[in-house]
């Protein structure tokens, strides 16, 4: 009962001290961070630096590892952008579907929606996945 507490107290702690970089916050909060949270921060990186090889394998290590399920969401959708650009629409496909597994209630926010190679196909598996409820 007494552990409970004490890590409850830690947890509270570390959300208060979120907006702090001293170091040895953040070697706090690395201590709570699981490897898929590592890797989901670097395929996102690799993602926006244009390496779409080591983003790929980022997200998929960062899947296999562990994520939430809201995190896993975002690896899906990259994973999607990225095989929707590589005209890997199947691929595409299933990755968006996947993340609306996840979350039935996801959207692409505006600037991703209108893009043109991976907007309409993730209108297309939205509105099957709608149409199965």
């Amino acid at each position: 009962m007494y552990i409970a507490r004490y890590v409850l107290l830690l947890v509270i702690c570390l959300a208060a001290l979120d907006g702090c970089s001293s170091e040895p916050v953040q070697g706090m909060k690395r201590i709570f961070q699981s490897k898929g949270d590592a890797e989901l921060a670097a395929g996102i990186k690799s993602y926006e630096d244009g390496k779409y090889n080591d983003a790929t394998l980022s997200f998929q290590n960062a899947i296999n590892t562990g994520l939430s399920d809201a995190d896993q969401v975002t690896a899906n959708k990259y994973l999607a952008f990225i095989s929707c650009v590589a005209g890997r629409e199947r691929q595409c496909r299933a990755y968006f579907t996947r993340a609306l597994e996840l979350n039935p209630s996801f959207e692409l926010e505006a600037s991703e929606a209108g893009h043109p190679q991976w907007g309409p196909v993730f209108r297309s598996v939205k509105n099957a996945s709608l149409k199965r409820k």
